[in-house]
C-alpha cells in the first residue's frame, strides 16, 4: 500500500512542466519509504521507470562489484547489453543510450552512497554524465536516493561540481499520525487508541514497520511477533541498518544512541558518559546520526532572552531505536535462542517509564499537527523543541516537554500518557511557566496532549488553555 507524501508527490509532478530535465536528491532514514515514493511518482505520472540500486556494503564488495550490479540491473530493465564496463562514465553512457526516445522517464539511482562509495571519482563522473548525456534529454527526472544523507550532502548537494544543478532536495520524514492510521485498514475505527499508540510508540511513523502490522491480531501479539522472536523484523533491523549505513563507524554511533536513550544530552554530557573527548570526531558522528534521521538536535530560541539557545541537546528521536536499546537488546540472547518469555508490554522491565518517553517523543515528532489546534500560523513559528535548563544556586531547573514559540507567544505543552491523569498536572504546568521566566512582552499559553483518563476539573475549571486528547492528532 502507499499512503501520504502528497506534498512531495505534487512537487515532483510539477517538474514535468519544465522544458529541461531535472536532477532530484531524496534523503532519509532506512525503511522510511524513499524508493517506494519514487516508484509511486513514476507510476502516477511517468511513461517509463528505471531503478538501479547500489550493492549493500559487505565482505568482498568492490567498485567492480558495483559496476557489474549496475549493468545487470540496467540490462534486465532495458535493451542495454550486459557487457563489462571498466568505469562509471562508461556505465552512465550505457544508461543514457538505453533511455527511451519518447515519453516521460524517471531514473532512480538508489542507495547512491553504496554505488559510488568505492570510487572517489564517482561524483565527478556523475556530474560529467549529467552535463554531457542526461541534461540533453527532455522529459527526464533523475533521482539520486540514499540513506547515508551525509554522503549525498557532501558529494552532491555541497559538491562544487553540482552547485545549481539539482532541482529539488527532499528529506523524507516519518509519516504523521493522521496517515499512520491507514495501516490498520478499514477496521481502524474499531481498534482502541491505546493499541495503536502501543505500536506507534515503538515503530513511529516508519512505513516499512507499519506495513508489517497484522490487523487481525492484538497490538500485544504484533509486538511479540515483531520484536521478541528471532524472525521478527524489529529484532533484526537495528544492527542491519547500522551496519549497512555506517559500516566501521556503526559501533561508535550505537554507543552514542545508548548515551541518549534515557533522555536528551549535550555533546559535552555525551562525551563524558562515553569516556571520550568532545571534539570534531564526536560532532561528526552526531551530525551524521542527525542527517540519517536517528537523532534530533534540540536547540531553539531561549525563552528568557529571545536569542538562540546556548546549549544544544541531542535527542534520540527514532522511537524504534530507543525501544530496541531498552527492551530488545538486553534480551537479545534469550530471543535468539527462542527462550524469551513475553507476556505483555506491562510486564517489560521499566515499561511504564519508557512508554511515557516514547509517547512524548511521538507527539514531539508530530508537533506540526498541533499548530492548527493551538491556532498557530506555521509561518509565524520561530522555535519548536523540548526545553530543559539545569538548576543552579540562584535559579530553579525546569523541563518542558515541548515549547512552541512565535515572536509574541510561547506555548508550554505537557505530554502525558497515563491511565489516570490528576488535576495536579495543571499545577505542574503552571509552575513550569513561572520557573522558565519568560522575557517581558511574551504572552504564555498552557496545553496538555494526553492519552488516558483526565481529571474533568482540568476542563471545567479551565485550569489550562488547551486540553488535547491525542486522538485529535489522528484526524
Amino acid at each position: 500500500m502507499f499512503v501520504g507524501r502528497k506534498d512531495i508527490l505534487d512537487r515532483l509532478d510539477g517538474l514535468w512542466r519544465k522544458t529541461v530535465p531535472s536532477l532530484v536528491t531524496i534523503r532519509g532514514r532506512r525503511r522510511i519509504g524513499k524508493s517506494t515514493l519514487v516508484e509511486e511518482f513514476a507510476r502516477q505520472s511517468a511513461d517509463h521507470f528505471i531503478a538501479i540500486e547500489g550493492q549493500a556494503p559487505g565482505k568482498g564488495v568492490t567498485n567492480k562489484t558495483q559496476l557489474n550490479v549496475f549493468v545487470e540491473q540496467l540490462s534486465s530493465q532495458t535493451d542495454a547489453p550486459s557487457v563489462r564496463v571498466t568505469g562509471w562514465l562508461q556505465a552512465f553512457q550505457l544508461l543514457a543510450n538505453a533511455l527511451p526516445p519518447d515519453g516521460r522517464t524517471v531514473v532512480l539511482l538508489d542507495e547512491i552512497s553504496w554505488m559510488g562509495g568505492y570510487d572517489a571519482a564517482f561524483p565527478g563522473m556523475l556530474k560529467t554524465a549529467w552535463d554531457r548525456m542526461f541534461k540533453k534529454r527532455s522529459n527526464l527526472v533523475l533521482v539520486l536516493c540514499g540513506s547515508v544523507s551525509s554522503w549525498i550532502a557532501e558529494n552532491i548537494l555541497n559538491g562544487t561540481g553540482f552547485v545549481g544543478r539539482d532541482s529539488l532536495d527532499f528529506i523524507v520524514e516519518e509519516l504523521p499520525l493522521s496517515v499512520c492510521k491507514a495501516f490498520w485498514g478499514r477496521g481502524a475505527d474499531r481498534v482502541p487508541m491505546h493499541e495503536m499508540l502501543d505500536i506507534l510508540s515503538i515503530t513511529g511513523g516508519v512505513p516499512k514497520y507499519l506495513e508489517e502490522i497484522d490487523t487481525s491480531i492484538s497490538s500485544e501479539e504484533n509486538i511479540r511477533r515483531l520484536c521478541f522472536t528471532r524472525e521478527g523484523i524489529l529484532f533484526r533491523d537495528f544492527n542491519q541498518i547500522f551496519s549497512q549505513i555506517f559500516g566501521q563507524k556503526s559501533e561508535t554511533r550505537k554507543a552514542i544512541l545508548r548515551a541518549i536513550a534515557h533522555g536528551s544530552r549535550s555533546a559535552a554530557e555525551i562525551a563524558e558518559l562515553m569516556g571520550i573527548e568532545r571534539n570534531g570526531h564526536l560532532l561528526e558522528h552526531l551530525t551524521e546520526l542527525e542527517l540519517a534521521g536517528f537523532i534530533a538536535k534540540d536547540g531553539g530560541i531561549n525563552p528568557c532572552t529571545g536569542q538562540d539557545g546556548r546549549i544544544v541537546r541531542y535527542r534520540l528521536k527514532d522511537n524504534y531505536s530507543r525501544f530496541y536499546l531498552h527492551h530488545i537488546e538486553p534480551n537479545a540472547s534469550a530471543i535468539e535462542k527462542g527462550l524469551f518469555q513475553y507476556g505483555s508490554l506491562s510486564g517489560l522491565k521499566g515499561w511504564n517509564a519508557i512508554k511515557g518517553l516514547q509517547f512524548e517523543n511521538l507527539v514531539v515528532s508530530n508537533f506540526k499537527s498541533l499548530l492548527p489546534i493551538l491556532g498557530i500560523d506555521g509561518a509565524s513559528l520561530v522555535s519548536a523543541a523540548p526545553y530543559r535548563r539545569n538548576g543552579t544556586d540562584s535559579r530553579k531547573g525546569v523541563q518542558v516537554d515541548l515549547l512552541l514559540q512565535t515572536k509574541t507567544t510561547a506555548y508550554v505543552v505537557e505530554i502525558k500518557r497515563r491511565e489516570e491523569i490528576g488535576a495536579e498536572v495543571a499545577d505542574e504546568i503552571n509552575s513550569k511557566v513561572e520557573a522558565v521566566g519568560f522575557r517581558s512582552g511574551v504572552a504564555t499559553r498552557t496545553a496538555i496532549v494526553y492519552d488516558g483518563t483526565l481529571d474533568p476539573k482540568i476542563r471545567t475549571d479551565q485550569m489550562l488553555d488547551f486540553v488535547i486528547p491525542v486522538d485529535r492528532l489522528f484526524l
